[in-house]
């Protein structure tokens, strides 16, 4: 069995250092795990991308993280099966053994339905927000208070797990704002400047109908790309006129194609097909030979530039693939296609203009053992007291994976939910912060009260006029611009999806171990949300809806992939001239802002014209 659990390794693309005590360890974690060994190659290959390991050899360092990994996996299992397990952690047993539980903070206890019904019937009869305290009797008072959740134990509330460029201070969190964040006294809130924010692309429109998907759509939309990237190769001058891959010939030549797999599984060095467009070869497959290459990193649906030769008309061996497209496009919008949410706005040309400060936080926004929203309320108190000028917050808001909702105990309507726990309080942060906040609100295909469909129209909500403007719905995904920067977002996990996807040959000469910025670099030399094709499970691709909502026209300066996946904070290189060119775009990862009964991560940033002079930091809560 050692023999096979080696052998498994090795066709994952993994080398196991010659050790038998690696063999000997991958051994007992399969007999005590009771997995195969390909369910050990697999949990391992997941271990390897969210700890971001560089190689590809499996040493004996890595064997300890690797077994905290299966002891966590093998847990998470046993309490998905069981859901009145808990499994108890050092923060339940100080809240057993704790005498003293006034230090918690008051929001955080659990309503009972009761509570929760009354709330959702004020709400829906009184236009006048009214505080807890009148809504709540001495008994339901007493019942809240004697209830306390996980979350409410955390020993610490906000910590920095990561700051981007470092060297600048300024925004770092220090040990006396940590310590202003407890004290329950509100501050004046201090003027801040307010930015100009414009929305571009408001696609597809609130309304529209979906699940008209064609077979028509799909193949115009993938020829259209294939037509897009050749173009700009031509119109780049610098590798020839593209010509149809599938003919003989013992000349090298120039082809550009979309990625395909030969068959249903995952994609591997000798599946790899590249399908050309109707114009150049009428559509047909080749087959492709990458032995000749150092290093590439390819998946389905990625369009290509490839130099080589075929000789037989059957299999085009490559000596160069150009996995981007030629950034000379780069255009900015139409005017038209721009629509102003800052009526005030004056369009200016300096650079002292593009500083913003602002917070970026992701879905789910409440723990899995209530429907509280306690996390989100702490992001809020957290921004009233940073006071940024922008905060974006991207779905899902009302998670369709929520334990109960999935299980259908819920007995609110999911748009009460939404309109209560998350737009109510997005209205009073407004209110309090005054005219200068603004709030940005991207949905997810998570999002149980919002149409299931990708991409998907934004929401369509009524604002009390005098906080009108102040809070923007855009589509998923979006295109926005703030103090002329421009940002690009998606909520769909396009990262985590490459990742499975992918296949790659590195060498250390010529590419670096960043496998979470190489696959955020493909989102941009695809110059596409989701170049993924065919899409991932779940994703409900609508390519008769509007396509070209799905096109990165112009490389934005900011860009928000929310993921699964580690939290990071990475200043990309686009590639120009086969060279990587000045850096052009920051890409963000801010995670999630609750995970299981606990706290997850969100970003603070502070853009000052470019990335070199930015910082960030994320902040787990």
């Amino acid at each position: 069995m050692e023999q096979e659990i080696k052998a498994e390794f090795e066709s994952s693309g993994f080398s196991v250092d010659d050790d038998d005590q690696i063999l000997q360890k991958c051994l007992t974690y399969c007999i005590n795990y009771k997995l195969s060994p390909s369910d050990l190659v697999s949990n391992w290959e997941i271990y390897y991308l969210n700890r971001q390991l560089n190689g590809l050899k499996l040493e004996n360092a890595h064997m300890d993280g690797f077994l905290s990994y299966l002891q966590n996996e093998t847990k998470q299992k046993i309490i998905k099966e069981d859901s009145h397990l808990h499994v108890y952690s050092s923060d339940d047993v100080e809240m057993l053994l704790g005498d003293d539980h006034d230090s918690t903070v008051g929001i955080l206890n659990t309503p009972n339905s009761q509570y929760e019904k009354l709330h959702v019937d004020t709400y829906n009869s009184v236009s006048t927000p009214k505080t807890k305290e009148n809504l709540l009797s001495s008994k339901d008072a007493t019942d809240i208070s004697s209830r306390i959740t996980p979350f409410g134990q955390r020993i610490s509330k906000f910590t920095s797990q990561f700051v981007f460029n470092s060297e600048s201070v300024e925004n770092r969190l220090s040990g006396q704002e940590l310590n202003d964040m407890e004290d329950d006294i509100i501050r004046r809130v201090q003027t801040t400047e307010r930015c100009n924010l414009q929305v571009h692309h408001l696609q597809p429109q609130s309304g529209c109908r979906f699940m008209y998907d064609r077979t028509k759509d799909r193949f115009n939309y993938l020829d259209n790309r294939i037509r897009k990237h050749a173009n700009a190769f031509t119109s780049y001058g610098l590798y020839g006129e593209p010509s149809d891959a599938t003919l003989a010939s013992q000349k090298n030549t120039f082809a550009v194609g979309m990625v395909c797999c030969d068959g249903e599984g995952h994609l591997n060095e000798k599946s790899i097909l590249m399908q050309g467009s109707t114009e150049l070869s009428g559509g047909r497959r080749v087959r492709l030979d990458l032995q000749k290459l150092a290093h590439f990193s390819l998946f389905p649906g990625q369009v290509i530039g490839v130099e080589g030769h075929n000789p037989s008309g059957h299999c085009l061996i490559a000596t160069k693939v150009i996995d981007y497209m030629p950034s000379s496009l780069d255009v900015d919008l139409p005017p038209a296609k721009k629509l102003a949410m800052d009526q005030d706005y004056q369009p200016t040309s300096s650079n002292d203009s593009r500083v913003l400060s602002l917070l970026i936080a992701a879905g789910p926004f409440t723990t899995t053992d209530n429907l509280l929203f306690e996390p989100l309320k702490e992001l809020l108190a957290y921004a009233s007291r940073r006071q940024p000028q922008l905060v974006i917050l991207m779905g899902p808001f009302v998670d369709s994976d929520h334990p109960e909702i999935k299980r259908g105990t819920v007995d609110r309507v999911f748009d009460d939910i939404f309109h209560v726990e998350i737009l109510r309080k997005l209205y009073d942060y407004t209110k309090y912060m005054g005219p200068s906040a603004h709030v940005i609100l991207l949905p997810s295909i998570r999002d149980a009260h919002h149409d299931f469909v990708f991409p998907q129209p934004a929401f369509d909500i009524r604002q009390p006029d005098d906080i009108s403007h102040q809070i923007a719905c855009l589509p998923n995904p979006g295109l926005f611009s703030a103090n002329e920067i421009t940002f690009g977002c998606c909520t769909i996990d396009i990262l985590k999806q490459l990742s499975g996807e992918e296949i790659s040959r590195t060498s250390t000469d010529t590419m670096s171990g960043d496998r979470m910025g190489r696959l955020a670099t493909h989102i941009l030399g695809q110059r596409s949300y989701y170049p993924l094709y065919p899409p991932s499970l779940g994703v409900p691709l609508d390519l008769s809806l509007a396509p070209e909502a799905l096109d990165i026209p112009l490389i934005p300066d900011i860009l928000i992939l929310p993921s699964d996946l580690s939290p990071f904070v990475k200043a990309l290189s686009h590639k120009e001239n086969d060279a990587e060119a000045a850096t052009k775009c920051m890409c963000v990862n801010p995670g999630r802002l609750a995970k299981g009964i606990g706290g997850g991560t969100f970003v603070e940033l502070h853009y000052n014209s470019e990335p070199e002079k930015s910082n960030a930091s994320i902040i787990r809560i």
